[in-house]
């Protein structure tokens, strides 16, 4: 008989990685950072700590390439991925990986 294997649990169940890719002022394709999302992933850093989310972890990313759709990020292990633009968005965000929703905010995985 062969014995089966079960996978190592995540390090993080929840790790977000949030666009702070920084363009030339007037580049065609936009940056995050330009918009705004160094705030936004510092305001979901204070947020995590405050509602004591254990095994958390928020990154800043460089380019996610999805500039057009900023400022975004994604969300690992899930891979799931969204555009963020007020602290109200973070919060849906961080409520959506807790039980929540935030579909409307959600963009496709490819």
């Amino acid at each position: 008989m062969s014995e089966q294997l079960s996978a190592p649990p995540h390090f993080f169940e929840f790790h977000a990685f949030v666009c702070c890719n920084r363009r030339p002022d007037g580049h065609a394709r936009g940056s995050c950072a330009a918009k705004g999302s160094e705030k936004l992933r510092d305001y979901m850093k204070v947020r995590a700590k405050e509602l004591g989310i254990a095994r958390a972890r928020i990154n800043s990313a460089g380019c996610l390439d999805r500039c057009e759709l900023g400022p975004c990020l994604v969300i690992y292990p899930q891979g799931d991925w969204y555009r963020i633009t007020t602290p109200a968005d973070v919060e849906r965000v961080v409520a959506t990986q807790f039980g929540g929703t935030a579909d409307d905010l959600r963009l496709p995985n490819a």
